[in-house]
């Protein structure tokens, strides 16, 4: 079983912590290294970008991960 590692940021003012597999940090973690951001930015933006606002914010950001490694296969 794999464990999930939690991250705390601070979104619009608000301290949330977020809890994901280490893959999906590992890809989150390159992403944003690749676009000069911290991971704190970049969770930031994803958050802003949710087209439903009480999607889980972990989901947001697996599909942002997931999304983003499909683009760099095709």
């Amino acid at each position: 079983m794999k464990h999930l590692r939690k991250r705390s940021f601070r979104l619009a003012g608000h301290r949330t912590s977020v809890a994901l597999e280490a893959e999906f940090w590992a890809v989150l973690d390159a992403l944003a290294a690749t676009r000069g951001l911290s991971l704190a930015a970049l969770v930031a933006e994803v958050d802003a970008a949710r087209p439903v606002p009480d999607l889980p914010l972990a989901s947001a950001l697996r599909v942002h991960a997931l999304a983003q490694a499909g683009q760099d296969r095709g």
